[in-house]
């Protein structure tokens, strides 16, 4: 089997279109980053950094922008999304899709993890790559979707997209009663227990599923298909199910928190390696375009 490299990184540039604190934006980062070390992302084995300590992606963004049909970017939902929950809207908001192309092409990814949700940005820079390949010549990698349809679209306490924008996550590492105050706000409907329920077409059942091991999932199943699915018992057990399946990383993301300058280094460390690949895309890109005379 052919070797791969993964590249892992905090898109704080991404985050500018809706965290304007500085604090926040700050410890965020740091934050993020500690929940990838908990959660097991060996940076000895990736490139692990921070988006905004590759300054290429910038560049390479604006040249992109310049190639971009405006219709191409009107047509992405995700803009009137966001904005339809209150996000505010911003030139920034709006031409995202091609700092993501960037964050993508800048480093000649093949196969990109992405969401449902997602894939018409990735669409959004494989038309990109393509159209910089027939202006300029081959250029660009066009990137392919690597979408697990296990864990295509995670939903939210309401069903919709989980997601800090909607205000409806299940963060892994909270505990204990807020753990529990956010898991009995999922949403489920009046079904009496007793009655047969469509595990498909719940929320609740959705998230159950990421953490009950195959025998029990498949017990509760056949307690929704033929009646006798409790809905608060069945969330008191995800609360523990949650609980247990966390428990170490939360460990390990109050020691790596502790220390805040062990993470600044392995980021440092992750952004060097980064931009040794960046440089040379981008030199290609600028000599390609006429930057370089």
């Amino acid at each position: 089997m052919e070797s791969s490299e993964l590249y892992v990184f905090i898109v704080d540039l991404h985050a500018l279109t809706s965290v304007r604190e500085r604090e926040r934006l700050a410890s965020g980062t740091l934050e993020a980053a500690a929940d990838f070390l908990a959660l097991g992302l060996d940076p000895d084995k990736c490139l692990f950094w921070v988006q905004s300590d590759v300054p290429e992606v910038c560049e390479l963004t604006w040249i992109l922008s310049t190639l971009a049909p405006m219709g191409l970017i009107e047509r992405c939902h995700a803009y009137k999304d966001k904005v339809a929950k209150g996000i505010e809207p911003s030139h920034g908001l709006f031409s995202y899709p091609v700092l993501m192309a960037a964050d993508i092409l800048l480093y000649q990814a093949d196969q990109v993890p992405v969401g449902k949700d997602q894939k018409q940005h990735l669409e959004v820079a494989r038309d990109l790559a393509q159209k910089f390949n027939n202006e300029y010549g081959e250029t660009f990698v066009v990137p392919e979707p690597a979408i697990s349809e296990a864990t295509a679209i995670v939903p939210g306490l309401d069903g919709q997209k989980m997601s800090k924008s909607y205000g409806n996550t299940i963060p892994i590492f909270i505990a204990g009663k807020e753990l529990k105050k956010r898991v009995m706000a999922i949403a489920t409907d009046a079904t009496p227990v007793e009655a047969p329920k469509n595990p498909d077409a719940c929320t609740l059942f959705s998230i159950f599923k990421l953490f009950a091991p195959p025998e029990r999932l498949q017990e509760v199943r056949n307690l929704y298909l033929h009646g006798g699915a409790a809905y608060g018992y069945l969330k008191l057990e995800l609360v523990d199910l949650i609980e247990n399946r966390f428990a170490e990383a939360r460990r390990k993301k109050a020691e790596y928190l502790a220390n805040p300058d062990w993470v600044r280094a392995i980021l440092k460390q992750g952004a060097e390696k980064a931009r040794a690949k960046a440089t040379v895309t981008l030199d290609l890109v600028r000599d390609r375009v006429g930057l370089k005379y």
